[in-house]
C-alpha cells in the first residue's frame, strides 16, 4: 500500500516532507491513499455538480477509513463542440483522459481510485483507465439530466437539434426554437436521453465496476449525492478484498455489456468503446460478437431519441438492474460475474422488480426480437460498419438509392439545408473517420437536418465518422476501412445505387468488382487535414473504428 511505501523508514523522509506540505497529518499518511478522479469543470453541463459528488466521495473514502486525493480528469462537450472545429477534439479525449489519469495514479501510487466521470469521452476514457493502473476501483458518475418540457411533451437535446431543421424546412417558427432552446435543457446532468453518456454510465454499472443506479440516478436528486458517499466506502471494501478492475471487466461482464447494450438500445458510439476498453483489459472484442449477440437479444427499452421515454422514466423503472433482471429470465447474461458491489450479477438483480412495463418492457413482450444495435458488412464496408437499429424507422431498415457524395460534414449539411436531398437518396460523408477527420466527428447536425426536413423515413447517411447518442433514423457510421486508409467508401461515386438491408447485416455499392477495382487503382491518398498539434499525432498513431479506434504505436 502507498501508506506502506512513503510511511516507511528514512529513506521515504522526503515524500514525506511534501505530504507535510499538503498539511496531511500522520495518521493520515498511514492510511490508504485514494485517489479521487474529479472530471468537474464549469463548461459542461454533466460536469457541473461533480465537484459535490466528489465532496461526497470524499466523506465516503474517509468515514471507512482511507485517506481521499483529488486530481482532475478533462472532459469535453459534444453538443457544445457539434457542427465545427471542436468535434475533431471530442473522440481524440479519450485516450488523454486514459494516459493522464494513468500517469497521475501510478507517479502517486495511489492504493485505490474511484473515477467521477459524466460525460461521452470521459467514461470509457476513465474505464480504459482503471483497466490499465488495476487497482480497486469503483465508479460514480455525475447522473443524468432532467428531461425538459416544451409544448405538453418531454424533450431533451436531440429535439432541440431536430427543432432547428424543422426551423429550416418552414415548420417552426423562431419563437417554436426559442421555446426549444429554453427549456430542452432544463438542470445539470448528462443529456436526458439513451445518448452516448448515459449508455456508457449505464453499461459501466452491467460491466461491474458502479454501483446500482450510477447510469440512472438523476444527477440533481439527493439520492445520488448518498450513492457517491457509498462508492467511497465500498472502493474501501474493493481494497480490503483486493478486487481488482480486470477481475471485474472479464470477457463474460463484456459480453454482458453487449447484451444490456442491446437491450437498452444504447448509442452506436458504445461500439467504439466497448472495444477500446476491453483491449486495455487484454481482451479482443471482435464486432462480430455484436451480431450474434443481438439476435437472441431482445429490444426491451425505447429511450430517446429512439422513443419518448427519459432516463429518469428508466431510473423509476427500476433502472439498470431490472433490465438485467429481465435478461436473465432467459439466460441472456452471465450472472456469475463478479461486480464492485464484492458480490455476482445473480446476488445483486435478486428481489429486483421491473415497476414499468411500459418503461422496460417484460422480456416476453420486447419493442423488437432483436437487439438496439446491427453490425452491417458487404462491400461498402468490408471491416463492418454500425447503425442503432432500434431508431430506424422501420420502413427504412431496408433501402436503395442513389449515393450524394460528400468529402466533409459542412459539404453534406450545405445540401440537405439547400433542400437539394431528395427522398429516396443516400447520403455519404467521407474522410470524417479516425485518421482521416481526424477525430471520427459526430455527425448529429446533418442527421437532425434530415429528421427536422421530414426525410427520415425516406433518406439514409452513411459515414466513416461517427453519430451522437442523439442521432435517429437510417444512420450508418463507423465505416471500415475509413476513406482515408483506402477503404471502399473512397471510391463511391455521384448516383451509384447502395443497398442497405439492416436485418440482414448488409450494406453494398451495386457496382462491379471490376469496376471497384479500376476506382482503386485511380485512387491517389488525401494529404492529412491537420499537419500539427495532438490531433496531427493522433492521427498518425489510431487505428480503425472496427477496433475501437485504440492508439498503437507504429
Amino acid at each position: 500500500m502507498a501508506s506502506n511505501y512513503f510511511c516507511e523508514g528514512v529513506d521515504k523522509a522526503p515524500q514525506r516532507s511534501l505530504f507535510n506540505a499538503l498539511g496531511m497529518t500522520k495518521e493520515e499518511m498511514e492510511r490508504p491513499l485514494v485517489g479521487i478522479v474529479s472530471s468537474f469543470n464549469e463548461i459542461v453541463p454533466g460536469h457541473m455538480n461533480i465537484d459535490k459528488i466528489v465532496e461526497a466521495v470524499k466523506m465516503g473514502v474517509a468515514m471507512a477509513g482511507g485517506t481521499p486525493v483529488v486530481f482532475p480528469a478533462i472532459a469535453v462537450c459534444d453538443g457544445i463542440a457539434m457542427g465545427h472545429q471542436g468535434m475533431k477534439y471530442s473522440l481524440v479525449t479519450r485516450d488523454l483522459i486514459a494516459d493522464s489519469t494513468e500517469c497521475m495514479a501510478l507517479a502517486h501510487h495511489f492504493d485505490a481510485l474511484v473515477m467521477v466521470p459524466n460525460c461521452d469521452k470521459n467514461v470509457p476514457g476513465l474505464l480504459m483507465a482503471a483497466a490499465r493502473v488495476n487497482v480497486p476501483t469503483v465508479f460514480v458518475s455525475g447522473g443524468p439530466m432532467l428531461a425538459g418540457h416544451v409544448k405538453g411533451s418531454k424533450t431533451s437535446l436531440s429535439s432541440m437539434f431536430e427543432a432547428v431543421g424543422s426551423y429550416n424546412a418552414g415548420k417552426f417558427t423562431l419563437d417554436d426554437v426559442q421555446e426549444f432552446e429554453d427549456k430542452a435543457c432544463p438542470s445539470c446532468g448528462s443529456c436526458s436521453g439513451m445518448y452516448t453518456a448515459n449508455s456508457m454510465n449505464c453499461l459501466t454499472e452491467v460491466l461491474g465496476m458502479g454501483l446500482r443506479g450510477n447510469g440512472t440516478i438523476p444527477a440533481v436528486y439527493s439520492a445520488r449525492i448518498k450513492l457517491a458517499k457509498q462508492a467511497g466506502m465500498q472502493v474501501m471494501e474493493l481494497l480490503k478484498k483486493n478486487i481488482r478492475p480486470r477481475d471485474i471487466m472479464t470477457e463474460k461482464a463484456f459480453k454482458n455489456a453487449i447484451a444490456a447494450d442491446m437491450a437498452l438500445g444504447c448509442s452506436t458510439n458504445s461500439m467504439l468503446h466497448l472495444p477500446a476498453i476491453a483491449h486495455e483489459c487484454g481482451i479482443d472484442l471482435d464486432l462480430e460478437l455484436v451480431n450474434e449477440i443481438s439476435e437472441k437479444t431482445p429490444n426491451i427499452c425505447h429511450l430517446a431519441p429512439a422513443g419518448h421515454a427519459y432516463m429518469e422514466d428508466l431510473n423509476e423503472a427500476g433502472g439498470v438492474y431490472a433490465v438485467l433482471g429481465e435478461l436473465a429470465k432467459k439466460d441472456l447474461i452471465y450472472t456469475d460475474c463478479l461486480t464492485c458491489t464484492g458480490k455476482t450479477v445473480k446476488e445483486n438483480i435478486e428481489g429486483i422488480v421491473n415497476k414499468d412495463t411500459n418503461i422496460i418492457r417484460p422480456i416476453d413482450d420486447p419493442y423488437m426480437p432483436n437487439g438496439g444495435i446491427a453490425v452491417l458488412k458487404g462491400n461498402l464496408a468490408p471491416d463492418t460498419c454500425v447503425v442503432k437499429r432500434s431508431a430506424v424507422a422501420p420502413e427504412m431498415l431496408k433501402h436503395e438509392g442513389p449515393a450524394r457524395v460528400f468529402d466533409s460534414e459542412e459539404e453534406a449539411i450545405a445540401s440537405i439545408r439547400g433542400g437539394k436531398i431528395v427522398p429516396g437518396d443516400v447520403v455519404v460523408i467521407r474522410y470524417e473517420g479516425p485518421k482521416g477527420g481526424p477525430g471520427m466527428r459526430e455527425m448529429l447536425n446533418p442527421t437532425s437536418a434530415i429528421q427536422g426536413m421530414g426525410l427520415g423515413s425516406t433518406v439514409a447517411l452513411i459515414t466513416d465518422g461517427r453519430f451522437s447518442g442523439a442521432t435517429r433514423g437510417a444512420a450508418i457510421g463507423h465505416v471500415s476501412p475509413e476513406a482515408a486508409m483506402g477503404g471502399n467508401i473512397a471510391l463511391v461515386e455521384e448516383g451509384d445505387i447502395i443497398s442497405i438491408d439492416i436485418n440482414a447485416h448488409s450494406i453494398q455499392l451495386k457496382i462491379s468488382d471490376e469496376e471497384l477495382e479500376a476506382r482503386r487503382a485511380k485512387w491517389v491518398p488525401r494529404e492529412p487535414k491537420i499537419k500539427t498539434g495532438y490531433l496531427a499525432r493522433y492521427a498518425s498513431l489510431v487505428t480503425s473504428a472496427n477496433r475501437g479506434a485504440v492508439l498503437e504505436i507504429k
